[in-house]
C-alpha cells in the first residue's frame, strides 16, 4: 500500500513527508482493517509533521480523521461493526480504562492515552488499523468527504462549545474560523446564539457572513457587543487577552487547541475579574464523540470542504499552512 510518512519535521513548504509503498497493516486482536476513503487534513496533522509537537512515533503517517470501509476485524475481537461497514477513526486511540480519570468519564485526561496519526499510524495511507472500542458509527445523510471533518474538527468544536456554557440565545465568539470554528457555529445557530468571528482571514470571513453569522472582523477588532462566551481555535496566544476583554462580565474564554504560542501576560482586572473563566480543551472522551454525532444526525450541517487527491496530500498541508481555502480540507482515495 502507499502511505505518507514524516520522514523528519520541518516546513510544510519544504519536504518534509514522502509518499512510500509500504506492507499492508494487519489487524490483531481486538482491532480493525479500514480502507481509507477519506481523511480530514487537520491543523494538529500540521502541527505533528512541522515540529511544534514532538514526534511520538519515528516516521509516524498522520491523520486522525479517518472514514473508511472495514475490511477485515481480527481475531478474538468482540464489536459491533462488521466487514463493510462505514466507520470513523478519530484522534483518541486508547485509554488505560483504570486511572481516575477514567473511571470518572474524563478519559480524554488520561495520563496513558494514545492519539492516531501521532502515536499509531493514521488515515494518510491507503489502509490504517484501528482498535474497535474507539471506532465510531457515523451519522446518515453525510458524503465521506463531509464526515471526515466532523472527527476532530466537529468533536472538538463540540466539546469547546460545551464547556463554554453559552446561555439560551447567548452571544458567541469564534476567534479563529477554520474546520472546527465552522462546524460549532452551525450547531451554536441551530440552538438560537447569535455568532461573531473574529479572524484575520479575508475567506473565512466571507465564509462566516455567507453562512448568515452575526459579524465578522479581524482577530484583535471588537466584536459589536460583549460575549457571553468565547472560543479561541486559532493556535495564537494573542489573542486570549482580546477574547476575555470581549466577554462580558461571568463569561467564559475557552482554548481549543493542541498547540498555542505564548499567552502575554495577563492583567487581573482588566481580563479576569467580574467573574470570568479561563479554560481548556483536551482531546475528546468517546461520549463527546457519539453525542456530537448523533447531534449531526439530528442537525444537519453544511460542511464546507476543499477536497484533495491522496497524491496531493503535501500540497493539503501546505494550503492549510497558508489560509489557502475556507472550511475544511479533507484527502480522498
Amino acid at each position: 500500500m502507499k502511505a505518507w510518512r514524516v520522514t523528519e519535521q520541518g516546513s510544510v513548504d519544504g519536504s518534509p513527508l514522502q509518499l512510500v509503498d509500504e506492507h499492508m497493516p494487519r489487524p490483531t486482536s481486538g482491532e480493525l482493517l479500514i480502507s481509507v476513503q477519506a481523511c480530514g487534513v487537520c491543523r494538529t496533522d500540521l502541527h505533528v509533521v512541522e515540529g511544534d509537537l514532538p514526534i511520538h512515533r519515528p516516521h509516524v503517517v498522520p491523520g486522525h480523521e479517518i472514514v473508511g470501509a472495514i475490511t477485515e476485524v481480527g481475531d478474538n475481537t468482540e464489536t459491533d461493526f462488521s466487514v463493510g461497514d462505514i466507520v470513523g477513526i478519530p484522534w483518541l486511540r486508547h485509554t488505560c480504562g483504570n486511572c481516575r480519570f477514567c473511571v470518572s468519564g474524563r478519559e480524554n485526561l488520561c495520563k496513558a492515552s494514545l492519539y492516531t496519526g501521532w502515536d499509531h499510524n493514521g488515515g494518510f495511507a491507503e489502509y490504517a488499523v484501528a482498535p474497535a472500542d474507539y471506532a465510531l458509527a457515523l451519522p446518515t445523510g453525510y458524503s465521506t468527504e463531509e464526515l471526515a471533518p466532523l472527527l476532530c474538527a466537529g468533536i472538538i468544536g463540540y466539546s469547546a462549545l460545551r464547556r463554554a456554557e453559552l446561555p439560551p440565545s447567548g452571544k458567541l465568539g469564534l476567534y479563529g474560523f477554520g474546520a472546527s470554528a465552522h462546524i460549532v457555529a452551525q450547531l451554536a445557530q441551530a440552538d438560537g446564539a447569535t455568532v461573531h468571528v473574529m479572524t484575520r482571514d479575508l475567506g473565512a470571513r466571507q465564509l462566516a457572513l455567507k453562512m448568515g453569522l452575526a459579524s465578522a472582523q479581524g482577530t484583535f477588532d471588537s466584536p459589536p457587543e460583549k460575549l457571553d462566551a468565547a472560543i479561541v481555535f486559532a493556535p495564537i496566544g494573542e489573542a486570549v487577552p482580546t477574547a476575555l476583554e470581549a466577554v462580558d462580565s461571568g463569561g467564559t474564554v475557552v482554548l481549543a487547541g493542541i498547540h498555542m504560542t505564548d499567552i502575554p501576560r495577563l492583567n487581573y482586572n482588566r481580563h479576569l475579574f467580574h467573574e470570568k473563566r479561563l479554560l481548556s480543551v483536551e482531546a475528546n472522551t468517546r461520549v463527546d464523540a457519539r453525542q456530537f454525532l448523533e447531534r449531526c444526525q439530528r442537525t444537519h450541517l453544511t460542511i464546507e470542504t476543499t477536497v484533495y487527491p491522496f497524491d496531493r496530500a503535501l500540497f493539503a498541508l501546505r494550503d492549510l499552512r497558508h489560509g489557502r481555502f475556507a472550511g475544511a480540507a479533507v484527502i480522498t482515495f
